[in-house]
């Protein structure tokens, strides 16, 4: 692992850039190199390199932020002017920075040097390691792995239904679909194989979403579901070998989310195994709960391995 500190890219490739800038933007007011390099707190030589353009460093993400751009310009025209000191500057840089740690060029070149970071969502710069940080990283943890998971389980190319399938798990006590985890763009069987086009985010699927939060709001024990094709084998091997008992709905719904709750609150629980058998225009599907991703995707592999007798 490359552990690399925010900091680090900072010092490294965010302040040679905005120096540059600066230098340049003083120059074009009047400044001389020398109160350019007072002003900066460098010294007049680099203050030449950076105003002919051979500085090098830097990065072009920030010269090109629309924000960066316009906080350059506000502190060259206050330091130009004397509305500013290196207090008001300063205070500016700091705002910028903040705001280029959450989800900006910083956070971006971050997540190139440290591709750990990547697909965590990862806001640790701007809320620092909280709980709620911790709980969204091990949810998108756990959907990672029961893909995976999914995709290494022998034959299972044969139950992803022509729209594809997804893995979901949402946080606890979830708001809406921005709180549920799953693949973007759903998981696809091409020639056999298992393709996973990402990996997983928050607000990313809405059928998979839509069946974890109205299985959580009756039960919040459930918060991991994924879908495959239905399938007689798999629905019988649920009740012959494992004595779960599948419940179904109906296909031709309009609000799939009221409905599915409603069908779980007639039940008396949440079933492990929910499915419809299509309707007009409407693939038959199954939808398999677990107190996790991970717990679901167990379930199928344990239920393909009966269904077939391996």
């Amino acid at each position: 692992m490359s552990l690399v500190l925010p900091s680090e890219l900072v010092v490294d490739r965010f302040l040679p850039t905005v120096r540059a800038m600066l230098a340049a933007r003083l120059a074009e007011r009047g400044l001389t190199q020398q109160e350019i390099a007072t002003q900066l707190g460098v010294t007049q030589a680099a203050v030449s390199k950076y105003v002919s353009g051979n500085g090098g460093g830097g990065d072009d993400r920030f010269r090109d932020d629309p924000e960066t751009v316009a906080t350059v310009e506000r502190i060259a025209d206050g330091l130009a002017t004397d509305e500013m000191d290196g207090y008001d500057a300063l205070a500016e840089l700091l705002s910028l920075v903040r705001s280029l740690e959450n989800r900006g060029p910083i956070c971006e070149l971050h997540e190139e040097v440290m591709p750990e970071l990547r697909g965590l969502g990862c806001d640790l710069c701007v809320r620092g390691l909280d709980p709620d940080v911790r709980a969204e990283r091990d949810v998108l943890a756990n959907v990672r792995t029961a893909a995976r998971t999914f995709a290494s389980i022998s034959g299972i190319a044969d139950y992803v239904p022509n729209v594809g399938t997804n893995v979901g798990m949402c946080l606890p006590n979830p708001r809406d679909e921005t709180d549920v985890a799953a693949v973007p763009g759903r998981i696809y069987a091409m020639g056999g194989r298992i393709e996973i086009p990402a990996n997983p985010e928050f607000g990313a699927s809405k059928h998979v979403s839509t069946a974890i939060l109205a299985a959580t709001a009756v039960d919040p024990e459930i918060r991991g579901a994924l879908n495959i094709a239905t399938d007689e084998d798999i629905l019988a091997a649920a009740k012959a070998a494992s004595g779960i008992e599948s419940l179904e709905f109906d296909a031709d719904y309009e609000e799939r989310g009221t409905h599915l709750e409603n069908r779980f609150r007639e039940h008396g629980s949440v079933p492990q195994i929910a499915y419809h058998c299509g309707a007009f225009g409407i693939e038959p599907a199954t939808y398999v709960f677990g107190t996790t991703a991970v717990d679901a995707t167990e379930l199928v592999a344990d239920l393909l391995s009966t269904s077939s007798g391996n």
